[in-house]
């Protein structure tokens, strides 16, 4: 009977032991911490995570600048720039926030830029002056203005400023132009009587149906309103504009032979739609207008 009972004794302290184990070294009555939001999603991912999504290397979603330039990031997402490529090879930088819709006063100082030719490999060196803007405080800027060479005016370009000192801190930044072809090479806009002609009558891939399904207008005033952009740094699996070879903006969509384009602006429409009337060989299929 002694033994019995010697025996169940040991049995019950070797299940409080385990009991103790599996619960942990926690005191009694304490809980253990609750599960996070993103512990009990598998398959969501951490702000790191999207943090990294929106670096440096991603491609975002910027809306046109507000002078039509293209939208750089400063840092990773600090800040940013539109730059704007003028006739004549002017070039006009404009520090923006964080937020892009704010302007983003710096330090008034003279930038020293590098260009060269798209995918070129000898840079010509570039000064960007400060030229504040109404409003801009003393002794800071928001916008900045560098005269390209002569030569280069007109390329497509890759620009490079190794140092931009704001809030005393000191970024590096890059983008590119516009391809020139887009800028220069292509007829202009259609307008008046000749726009409805091209818009209005069908012929080759462009039929009735089309016509019908773009709402019986032209690309004009369809897209009126809408300001376009033309962002050479596209990546693999882009979207890009059947005639220009940017960025594809799906506000700019035109249906074609029953399927559905997407272009930059609308005078690539205009050169689109003459060509689906004129040489219809030539028309792809959407998913073909993709960066490989």
């Amino acid at each position: 009977m002694l033994r019995r009972v010697d025996l169940l004794s040991v049995v019950l302290v070797l299940s409080s032991f385990a009991m103790l184990t599996i619960s942990g070294c926690s005191e009694p009555g304490t809980k253990a911490p609750p599960t996070s939001p993103i512990d009990q999603t598998p398959d969501s991912k951490t702000t790191s995570d999207k943090s990294r999504a929106a670096g440096v290397d991603s491609e975002h979603a910027h809306k046109p600048g507000e002078h039509g330039g293209i939208i750089v990031e400063i840092g990773r997402d600090n800040y940013h720039a539109e730059a704007v490529f003028e006739k004549g090879g002017v070039l006009r930088l404009y520090t923006l926030g964080k937020d892009e819709a704010k302007i983003q006063e710096v330090e008034a100082q003279t930038l020293t830029g590098y260009v060269k030719p798209e995918g070129g490999n000898e840079s010509t060196a570039l000064t960007f002056r400060p030229m504040p803007q109404s409003g801009d405080a003393e002794g800071k800027t928001s916008r900045f203005i560098a005269n390209l060479p002569k030569d280069l005016a007109g390329k497509s370009l890759e620009v490079t400023i190794p140092s931009i000192r704001i809030g005393g801190e000191r970024f590096r930044l890059g983008f590119k132009s516009a391809p020139a072809a887009h800028e220069e090479g292509l007829p202009d806009k259609v307008s008046g009587g000749e726009e409805r002609q091209l818009y209005l009558t069908p012929g080759g891939k462009y039929t009735e149906a089309d016509i019908k399904a773009n709402g019986n207008m032209t690309a004009s005033e369809k897209f009126k309103g809408l300001r376009s952009s033309h962002n050479a740094r596209t990546k693999e699996g882009d979207k890009i504009c059947p005639i220009s070879e940017t960025k594809a903006n799906p506000q700019f969509l035109w249906i074609v032979g029953g399927k559905a384009y997407q272009f930059c602006c609308p005078p690539c429409v205009d050169e689109f739609v003459k060509l689906a009337k004129e040489q219809p060989e030539q028309i792809k299929e959407p998913e073909q207008y993709v960066k490989k």
